[in-house]
């Protein structure tokens, strides 16, 4: 019985005075206090201050987004010159490789026709003669190929940051 009549008697304090919901479903409410800020009168050099540190934020905001901008354009460049460089290099390896799959398939053939020792030695430096001329060429190829891509590659870059260096010196 002593619980039945301290749930009355909480229910039946003045709801203004507990911050309780009407209803078992509802949030308390609470009345945030009013705080007034003290009224004050701010120097007007500090106030000159202020604004131009202001205006000065939004200047160097502006030239920083506009070089983030030229740099997100220039990296965008960078990597699709470096993609569809390196898919050109590999292409040209895999023309490579066509190449002298074919050379040591005629190898293979030529050398299973052989009828004497010194033909089979004949056939084989000759083969190896042609086979170093041919990587030597190809080598040189992708050389080639590998310093034009780098420097298309690494050329705008270049060029961003001499510009970059320009403006802030």
């Amino acid at each position: 019985m002593d619980d039945a009549t301290e749930t009355t008697t909480a229910r039946s304090k003045p709801k203004s005075m507990t911050g309780a919901p009407t209803s078992p479903f509802e949030f308390p409410k609470f009345e945030i206090p009013n705080f007034e800020m003290p009224k004050m009168e701010i120097p007007a050099a500090f106030r000159e201050f202020a604004e131009k540190s202001v205006s000065q934020a939004k200047e160097n905001y502006e030239k920083m987004k506009s070089a983030a901008e030229q740099a997100t354009d220039v990296l965008e460049g960078t990597y699709a010159t470096a993609t569809t460089g390196a898919a050109d290099c590999g292409m040209k390896m895999i023309e490579q490789a066509r190449v002298n799959t074919n050379a040591a398939f005629d190898f293979a053939t030529q050398f299973m026709a052989v009828k004497s020792f010194s033909e089979a030695v004949e056939l084989s430096t000759s083969h190896a003669r042609k086979h170093f001329e041919t990587l030597t060429a190809q080598t040189k190829e992708l050389t080639a190929l590998a310093q034009k891509v780098t420097t298309e590659t690494s050329e705008p870059v270049k060029e961003s940051f001499t510009k970059a260096f320009k403006k802030v010196g």
